[in-house]
């Protein structure tokens, strides 16, 4: 999964950045709400940071079974 960052200008979504997807790939949209959660900026910069730094390890294929995930979770 891709996380792709993209505004509103003039009624279209634009892309903040370049992408590499094929022609007519359908993608799905959902729109940030910042009021959704009570987190605080600096809350919700930590949480972003972390999230990168997850999707730096799945790109360089840094992961661990489903199953291990779990019994970890369980036993922690």
């Amino acid at each position: 999964m891709s996380v792709l960052h993209a505004r509103v200008r003039s009624g279209r979504i634009v892309l903040d950045e370049p992408t590499d997807l094929p022609e007519g790939t359908q993608v799905d949209l959902v729109v940030v709400d910042d009021n959704m959660d009570d987190m605080t900026p600096e809350e919700r910069l930590a949480l972003e940071a972390s999230l990168d730094r997850a999707l730096e390890q799945v790109d360089r294929g840094d992961l661990i079974p489903a199953d291990e995930a779990l019994r970890r979770a369980r036993h922690t």
